[in-house]
């Protein structure tokens, strides 16, 4: 679905939100707010409830920091976001977040399942601390027929388009490539993305060994190769008994000609296919694809359940442990389902219990999918047994992982009022930025910023830079570009990609601190702290005084900052690898004294990367031709100190 887009700029005190038309790209409106401030009062929120319209849209709450700590959509703005101005009774989440609101804005969207596409798009984006929010996704693999193809191919993605027919997700230990093996193996359907034109190629070696059917050198007619593609795409959705059936020919006729390497493989298969069958559902039909999803929560922390089925075999289970966030079950039920579908495919049917606005959701699958979704809320039968599999699941995750829960606030938002309490730092560091310098004696130069929101990594917001304008080995100069280039993008139309930070670590001492302090100076940047965390004592500098702040070890504000300086070491020097990769191997050895012409070629003959020898141990240096424990040592000493 192309998202709606968006953009907000502050202005003054003040923001504005744009809306556009998703099929013209023109602004629909442009809504002003007022400036969120200390001084925001009622009477001000109150004037501002007067001039919601009454169409779909999206709202967002704000606190006194301009922090978006809420998002949601309504089929009427007017209505919605006057509810949580009422007296009327509210559970004790919405109380907190009602409290927490200096200003709300709003952008008006063409539809309500444009307006729930739009709140999934910010949600992503601002990660609102009383939304429910989708953390750590894992993202299971597909198969996808490439059906759009003269003569499809097969392949393994983890990406859902709508160009092809995909089968999956795949999980609790089902490979993929075994699957595409048996499918090439079994029935010849092409595993290569080779563009077969009129020209015939010469065969390649998937043809020799009986894995395919050569469309690309016209050895088979397109009516020929449908046929096969027609059996795969049955054996995929769940067909496994004629599969069987033919691995088990195979199998014997190897087993006959005493090529028993070639057998046991094909046995291999047939055992993963049955393992397969044992989780069929023998109660469900075999062309029903179904997720089941249960919600429990304690009022605190909530934990959401999915049992996933597809073409009536049971795929796996997977389990969401997540703060409670402020708005009614069935509400929060349906924003995170549209987090999570975001990027996969959404099935023919969803199994669940909570009341939600089923024509809005089915809506949003046919705008993403090209259909609808069949939403069930079974009463008996196999559909019940199964929503009470994954109620049981998210009621017994839940009271296992609560103290989990809590453990990970300790190390993530508590952390972060911690430190702002150790480090007197003059606002709630939600987003921490952490830069670190990476280089070879000045060659190869790279930068690299790595984002924490509220105490966790948030990879999305990583960012490279390749050093432009210093020449040499110049941390404290190389460190300045990078800061400069950043916060350039501050109050610009790129601060929507790039949010402003309220707390910047530098991995570093004092000078660093300095050197960086002298380009906030120059850029009359005044709003956000500076830190710097020295390595080999753990102290942090800051601002406000001349000495450093030495945070107990114990302590988890202690623990994220070494987390958040140490991935941004680890971000940089995997940037540096790639880029010094890319030069020759014998150029970066002799930038090390002592290691000559033979010595060199004795280390690539070893270890043939400069990956490998940088993490070599002095052992294994040692043990090249030529290269002694005293060379050795010094070569580990040289990458050690990159």
């Amino acid at each position: 679905m192309q998202a709606l887009f968006s953009a907000a700029k502050r202005e003054g005190k003040g923001r504005k939100f744009w809306a556009a038309d998703k099929f013209s790209g023109k602004i629909l409106e442009k809504i002003p707010t007022v400036g969120y401030n200390d001084d925001m009062s009622e009477s001000a929120i109150r004037e501002k409830l007067k001039l919601l319209p009454d169409t779909p849209g999206v709202y967002i709450m704000l606190d006194k920091d301009g922090t978006v700590i809420y998002v949601g959509k309504a089929r009427i703005l007017k209505n919605r976001v006057r509810q949580y101005f009422h007296s009327s009774e509210k559970p004790e989440k919405v109380q907190a977040m009602v409290r927490s609101i200096a200003d709300f804005s709003y952008i008006v969207a063409p539809s309500e399942v444009d307006a729930l596409a739009l709140e999934n798009t910010l949600i992503k984006k601002y990660k609102p601390k009383y939304n429910i929010l989708l953390k750590d996704d894992k993202t299971y693999p597909y198969i996808k027929v490439h059906t759009r193809e003269d003569f499809p191919h097969i392949s393994v993605t983890r990406r859902v388009k709508k160009d092809g027919k995909y089968f999956g997700p795949f999980m609790g230990g089902v490979s993929c490539k075994e699957i595409v093996d048996v499918a090439a193996k079994i029935y010849n359907i092409r595993t290569c993305s080779t563009k077969i034109g009129e020209k015939p190629k010469k065969p390649c070696l998937n043809y020799h060994l009986g894995r395919c059917l050569s469309p690309c050198a016209h050895f088979v007619t397109k009516e020929e190769y449908a046929e096969r593609v027609e059996k795969t795409l049955s054996f995929l959705g769940g067909d496994y008994e004629d599969a069987e059936r033919l691995l088990s020919e195979k199998m014997q006729k190897f087993a006959e000609a005493e090529e028993y390497e070639l057998a046991l493989d094909y046995r291999n298969k047939i055992r993963m296919l049955s393992k397969l069958g044992e989780r069929r559902i023998t109660a469900m039909p075999r062309d029903v694809d179904a997720d089941i999803w249960a919600y429990a929560s304690n009022g605190l922390y909530a934990c959401i359940s999915l049992l996933v089925t597809r073409a009536g075999v049971m795929q796996g289970s997977l389990n969401f442990a997540l703060d409670e966030g402020a708005g009614e079950r069935g509400e929060l039920l349906m924003s995170f389902l549209t987090q999570y579908y975001a990027n996969k495919q959404i099935p023919h049917e969803i199994i669940l219990e909570e009341l939600f606005d089923d024509e809005l959701f089915s809506a949003y699958a046919k705008e993403k999918e090209g259909r609808g979704v069949e939403i069930t809320r079974p009463k008996y039968g196999i559909r019940r047994e199964l929503l009470d599999m994954a109620t049981r699941n998210a009621a017994e995750y839940l009271e296992k992982s609560v103290s989990a829960i809590a453990h990970k606030d300790d190390m993530t938002k508590n952390a972060c009022a911690r430190l702002q309490e150790l480090l007197s730092l003059t606002r709630y560091p939600r987003r921490m930025e952490c830069y670190d310098i990476s280089d070879i004696s000045g060659v190869d130069k790279v930068g690299s910023m790595v984002v924490f929101t509220e105490g966790e990594a948030d990879k999305y917001e990583y960012r490279r830079f390749r050093i432009k304008t210093v020449e040499g080995a110049n941390d404290f100069a190389s460190l300045q570009e990078v800061l400069r280039r950043r916060l350039a993008k501050l109050g610009t139309d790129e601060e929507e990609r790039f949010a402003k930070p309220q707390l910047i670590v530098i991995d570093g001492g004092k000078g660093q601190l300095s050197a960086v302090k002298a380009i906030f100076d120059e850029m009359g940047v005044t709003d956000i702290d500076l830190i710097a965390l020295a390595k080999q004592e753990e102290e942090v500098f800051t601002l406000q005084s001349d000495g450093s702040v030495k945070i107990d070890r114990r302590d988890y504000a202690l623990k994220m900052l070494q987390r958040i300086r140490d991935e941004a070491h680890r971000f940089a020097i995997t940037y540096f690898r790639n880029l010094h990769s890319k030069r020759s191997l014998s150029s970066v050895l002799e930038e090390i004294e002592g290691v000559g012409g033979k010595k060199r070629q004795a280390l690539i003959a070893k270890f043939g990367t400069i990956d490998k020898i940088m993490h070599a141990s002095e052992k294994e240096l040692a043990g090249a031709e030529g290269v002694g424990k005293e060379l050795a040592a010094r070569i580990r000493k040289y990458f050690e100190e990159l």
